[in-house]
């Protein structure tokens, strides 16, 4: 019969088996005793629990969470009970949270420390036989889910896709329309004006595909608004600029130009020009054709605020002379293109011996200057007084590198400065000798002979060329299989005795002129078989790695 004194919990061994007080216990020192005078066992119990569960080796054993825990967190053990009485709420199923938790025996957090309440309290014992468990403190609470209210269903938006837009990729997209669409889309809205007119987009300003549709005051409002962004400016045929106040506001606006294009602009003021010249001094490419107010003062400010200039056009500006080109060329190292049709001066030597010692002209244009003579030419290939090879009567100097030469309508060159191109132009292109009436074969063969890249060959208007120079000399000559284009026009001695040769050896002719000579239809035949071959030989589509021919046409 168990003592009244001694409570149901502390008549509990550590192998979880209820003792009646007749019951012998080792007590802390290993001496035998009675349960009722060692109340301390329990204590000891349950100290050794927490010492076992806060053990760092079963930490360390990585032990895995009993499957029926609630919480995903780690917990502490607060009540440990070995009593076999009745539980108050009943005995719990085989399912559920206390006997999953007691038959797994995985243990993943501290004990608690064993004046529990529950521990002490023997009214709230759970039955014996029985390991009763529970998580007191967690890491952090549960989460947990309420049932929410039904949502309200809200309206949706307007969802805009160009309001989403960064302004950035705006601009890239209106990029990629013509400055005429871009003027106008700019009629859209006040949120399109600002955009189209953004000078992100004016860096390119043509203004020749639309001059003739927009006013002076929008085409100032462009220029200004781009400003700093322009790089090239077309005025091409832009006979609004004119007031003088619209036309410096423009000028003081683009300061970073590197094409500019001024052809027609007739109304052009030289001040503004002048001051357009001194505030961009990057500029590489300038087109100043038939503006009335260019002379040579003009070309002074040229040398001096443009030293990168690289293309010049300055024709058919009857105000300059050659005197001012001869600053430019000294002046600008990097001068390769200069075109100067109808301009006075070129028999002077000097400006020849300029472009000699410069030699970086790769396209020289002077239709029309008849001032130039075979001296002048002469001098500028070969330079004053050159030494002379004895055995091939060669000047001794470097060769030009020009590619194109225009000396068309310069009638007082004659055989003798034609021939001084012979052996010095290896890498000419174009050669247009249109209009010169005292050009003879003898002339005209050595520079054939001694250009194996040329191209294109206008002999308009050259009467005093027989068929020898064609037969002889240009279907033989190393030209030949890469020429192109050949001009014949108004060679009135032609016939088709000169012209079948060549039709035949240059096989890559894609125009002849023959109009106004004594060509019959049997060169007309000659080309007509020559396109009628050169369809056969065209591929027009592959198929398993080979191409299928186009059938002659008929």
């Amino acid at each position: 019969m168990a003592d009244p004194g001694i409570s149901q919990t502390d008549q509990v061994t550590s192998a979880g088996r209820a003792v009646d007080d007749n019951t012998i216990v080792a007590d802390e020192r290993g001496m035998p005793g009675r349960l009722g005078k060692k109340k301390r066992g329990r204590d000891l119990l349950l100290r050794g629990l927490q010492h076992v569960s806060s053990s760092p080796s079963l930490s360390r054993a990585g032990r895995a969470r009993s499957a029926s825990s609630p919480c995903s967190f780690s917990g502490t053990l607060s009540c440990v009970s070995l009593a076999s009485t009745s539980s108050p709420f009943g005995q719990p199923s085989t399912g559920s949270y206390f006997s999953q938790s007691s038959a797994t025996g995985n243990w993943s957090g501290h004990t608690s420390i064993r004046t529990s309440p529950i521990a002490e309290s023997p009214s709230q014992m759970p039955p014996e036989g029985l390991l009763a468990v529970r998580l007191a403190e967690c890491a952090s609470p549960a989460p947990t889910t309420a049932s929410a209210p039904p949502a309200v269903r809200r309206k949706r938006r307007n969802f805009s896709l160009w309001a989403s837009m960064p302004h950035e990729l705006k601009i890239y997209i209106l990029s990629f329309l013509r400055p005429k669409e871009l003027v106008r889309a700019s009629r859209a809205s006040k949120e399109f004006h600002g955009m189209c007119f953004d000078g992100q987009l004016w860096a390119r300003l043509d203004a020749s595909e639309f001059y003739r549709d927009i006013s002076a005051e929008a085409l100032a409002k462009i220029v200004v608004s781009a400003g700093p962004f322009v790089r090239d400016l077309n005025l091409r045929g832009c006979l609004q600029v004119e007031n003088d106040h619209k036309t410096e506001a423009m000028v003081d606006a683009c300061q970073n130009l590197v094409n500019v294009t001024l052809e027609g602009c007739r109304t052009f003021k030289r001040a503004t020009l002048h001051r357009l010249l001194r505030t961009n001094a990057k500029l590489a490419y300038l087109n100043l054709t038939g503006l009335s107010t260019i002379n040579n003062t003009t070309c002074d400010i040229i040398a001096e605020s443009c030293p990168q200039l690289e293309v010049l056009n300055v024709s058919w500006c009857k105000h300059m002379d050659a005197g001012g080109l001869q600053t430019i060329v000294e002046s600008c190292p990097r001068l390769r293109d200069l075109r100067a049709g109808e301009v006075k001066g070129f028999n002077s030597t000097s400006l020849a011996e300029a472009m000699f010692r410069s030699n970086s002209l790769e396209r020289l244009s002077l239709p029309g200057c008849d001032d130039l003579d075979d001296k002048a030419l002469t001098t500028m290939v070969q330079g004053r007084n050159p030494e002379i090879d004895v055995l091939t009567d060669i000047a001794m100097v470097p060769p030009r590198r020009l590619r194109h030469l225009d000396l068309s309508r310069c009638t007082r060159v004659t055989n003798h400065g034609v021939k001084a191109l012979a052996h010095l132009v290896p890498d000419l292109q174009g050669l247009q000798l249109a209009g010169l009436t005292h050009l003879r074969n003898d002339g005209l063969a050595p520079v054939l002979a001694t250009t194996p890249r040329l191209t294109h060959l206008e002999l308009e208007e050259c009467a005093g060329l027989t068929d020898a120079i064609l037969y002889q000399h240009l279907a033989r000559a190393p030209c030949a299989p890469h020429l192109e284009h050949l001009g014949l026009g108004y060679c009135e001695r032609l016939t088709d005795k000169g012209v079948l040769p060549v039709l035949q050896a240059c096989t890559r002719l894609r125009s002849v002129v023959m109009d106004n000579t004594r060509v019959s239809d049997l060169a007309l035949a000659e080309a007509a078989a020559m396109v009628r071959e050169r369809s056969a030989r065209r591929p027009v589509a592959v198929a398993d790695g080979e191409a299928r021919r186009r059938p002659p046409s008929p």
